[in-house]
């Protein structure tokens, strides 16, 4: 980690945020290829399926950090449904709003392994560009009900419609390539519809590949976001009463009390930077907060069909690519 001696930062005052004297921001900062090598570092802190990833990005310009957060939301590719083939719909719901319903299922199938459609693809597509299912439920009344039951699992059949009910149909080659379960729904749970006897679905599902600039149920992210590493520092000692009080103005885990009842910083990290504490005059002296400005929390999750580390390596390498495309046109000037 950097010396904090040397750390870049923004001080937050009641009511405004104020800049490190001795920094002089990214104003008459000169870009220097070494030196941001010699800064640049990621370190993982976390990374779970119940948390997703969570990591620092430290000695970046805010413009990189956010170009990657971007990136990650709008233009890293996934599979999503496209074409919704209505043939019967007897529901409820409108065809338009089911066909809406259906683009939003996440598929676990990974986009690395096909290809974008362009203007010559057919409508019904290829097997390299295109996944193709059908959804076919009908409700009925169970005969064995009695009167009396209010339960309606027991009164009818398939009276509700799940994301596990879509059927995969492979095209060509796909049943030797990919499994039913690697391109299926993530979730079999997710409730589509609610029918009645006589109520019927009949539908014919495409899926292709797209990116999140285009609509978000291609956005492989269910949120990317980042945030400034918080600094906390105790100016004084603060006990007794005054060390509880003073607890209860920041984030749990925050601020420690040890046997002395006398507070102290135990991890400034998560933070949420309420300046709750302001409300207390006799308290607003006893604490400095700040944020790193060059250090950024990056929280990923995934929807499910790529796992995050892999959402921010592929977002990578589509900021290099566009890189490369933008070096390329200046010499060919």
């Amino acid at each position: 980690m950097t010396d904090n001696k040397k750390q870049p930062l923004l001080y937050m005052e009641e009511y405004r945020t104020k800049q490190d004297p001795q920094d002089y921001g990214l104003a008459d900062e000169v870009f220097n290829m070494d030196v941001f090598k010699s800064k640049l570092q990621v370190v993982i802190v976390r990374n779970d399926e119940e948390h997703g990833l969570e990591f620092d990005l430290i000695g970046v310009y805010p413009a990189i950090a956010n170009a990657f957060r971007r990136l990650m939301l709008s233009e890293v590719p996934s599979m999503a449904i496209e074409k919704v083939y209505i043939y019967n719909n007897t529901s409820i719901i409108q065809d338009e709003v089911l066909a809406h319903r259906m683009g939003l299922l996440p598929l676990r199938a990974d986009p690395r392994l096909f290809a974008y459609r362009t203007e010559e693809s057919t409508e019904q597509g290829t097997e390299q560009d295109t996944l193709e299912y059908e959804l076919k439920v009908k409700c009925t009344r169970r005969k064995d009900a009695n009167k009396d039951q209010s339960n309606f699992d027991d009164i009818y059949k398939n009276h509700k419609v799940y994301s596990g009910h879509l059927k995969w149909l492979p095209k060509g080659k796909q049943a030797q390539i990919y499994s039913e379960n690697s391109v299926n729904c993530i979730h079999e749970d997710i409730l589509i519809a609610q029918l009645r006897p006589g109520h019927e679905l009949d539908l014919r599902l495409i899926a292709v590949k797209g990116i999140g600039k285009d609509h978000a149920k291609f956005s492989p992210v269910a949120t990317a976001y980042y945030r400034l590493l918080p600094q906390i520092n105790l100016t004084r000692d603060v006990t007794g009463k005054d060390a509880y009080l003073l607890q209860s103005c920041f984030s749990p885990g925050v601020i420690g009390i040890d046997e002395n009842e006398c507070a102290y910083v135990k991890d400034a990290r998560y933070d949420s930077c309420s300046r709750n504490v302001y409300r207390y005059p006799h308290l607003a002296d006893a604490v400095t907060m700040a944020r790193v400005r060059d250090h950024y929390i990056f929280n990923v999750e995934s929807v499910g069909a790529l796992k995050p580390e892999v959402i921010f390596l592929e977002a990578v390498r589509v900021l290099k690519k566009k890189c490369r495309s933008f070096i390329d046109e200046i010499e060919s000037e």
